[in-house]
């Protein structure tokens, strides 16, 4: 049996590393799972790709573990255009995931994880103020952070003092992949403006899926007119 810490790279997976150091808890391995946009574009932004590569090196100095990138072998794109072979959907493309049926987690993430969490001990980045999230954790999913009283902004502030602060912070709340459904009008707005090419796919992605990008009803086409509508407004005023 070892002891895995399963790495995000956000403020909570962060600070839960020097917790463990600092209490004494076992710890054998540092994984993160990896995702792919395409089979050659990033899942995370570029100034994101150069951060990990940073924040990897720093934390095999602090730690002593060099941490190990899994990456399933399909990527985002992939599977966004293949067919489901049964039930009414069959032959329908899946397009972008549903609130019900996340594909884009269940398929390109736990895989990965499954495999660690069978006959081992897994750390994960749960702070003690996010009760919503304590069903994931279980006799072999141990959380440092909720067994000893850490909160979010804790983790926020212990990265930020010690250059381990994810740059997606500047813009968000929340990491995650660039195109990611559950991300905000703001982080939308910002792709569009800061990454053409990337809105570009999304785009694309868009005109061919089945599934709306939100629950709500709204396309990339849709966010995308709002934008150019505001940028027409600003140009006026």
């Amino acid at each position: 049996m070892q002891y895995i810490a399963s790495w995000s790279r956000g403020k909570d997976s962060t600070y839960m590393l020097e917790v463990i150091k600092e209490k004494g808890m076992p710890l054998d391995r540092i994984v993160t799972a990896e995702v792919m946009a395409t089979p050659t574009i990033s899942a995370d932004l570029p100034e994101m790709c150069e951060w990990k590569d940073y924040a990897d090196n720093e934390i095999y100095k602090r730690y002593g573990i060099k941490v190990e990138r899994l990456r399933y072998k399909e990527s985002y794109e992939e599977h966004f255009y293949r067919c489901f072979k049964r039930g009414k959907n069959k032959g329908r493309i899946y397009g972008f995931p549903m609130v019900f049926g996340n594909w884009c987690n269940s398929d390109l993430k736990m895989p990965l994880l499954k495999k660690l969490h069978k006959n081992n001990i897994t750390y994960i980045g749960i702070a003690c103020d996010e009760p919503n999230r304590f069903h994931n954790l279980t006799e072999t999913k141990i959380s440092p952070l909720v067994e000893h009283s850490i909160t979010e902004q804790q983790c926020y502030n212990w990265c930020k003092e010690n250059n381990l602060l994810s740059p997606i912070y500047e813009n968000s709340k929340r990491g995650g992949c660039w195109f990611c459904h559950n991300q905000s009008k703001n982080q939308l707005r910002l792709l569009r403006k800061n990454y053409p090419k990337y809105w570009k796919l999304m785009l694309k992605w868009d005109n061919d899926s089945p599934v709306t990008f939100k629950t709500n009803g709204m396309t990339i086409r849709d966010f995308d007119k709002l934008f150019e509508l505001e940028d027409r407004q600003t140009t006026l005023f």
